[in-house]
């Protein structure tokens, strides 16, 4: 057998005073997750580059250094 408690007592005033709370909080989080970054406004953005047209190079350069860096520690390994 199951025990049945009342279901129509009244909710304390602090109870009823936490879930006001708990609900502000909710709609507050709410709000900020709707900026997936935190960001208000776009103006972090004001003063800085786009990138250029070059940027492929570089990033070939870089690519090209780590190997040449990669196959220089290769060849050092093998004369030891």
């Amino acid at each position: 057998m199951a025990l049945f408690i009342r279901q129509d007592e009244q909710k304390t005033e602090f109870q009823n005073q936490l879930a006001a709370e708990l609900q502000a909080r909710a709609k507050e989080r709410a709000k900020l997750a709707d900026r997936p970054d935190g960001v208000d406004d776009s103006q972090y953005i004001n003063g800085t580059k786009k990138t250029t047209s070059l940027a492929w190079v570089w990033a070939i350069i870089i690519i090209v250094t780590v190997g040449i860096a990669i196959w220089l520690m290769a060849l050092s390994i093998e004369h030891s």
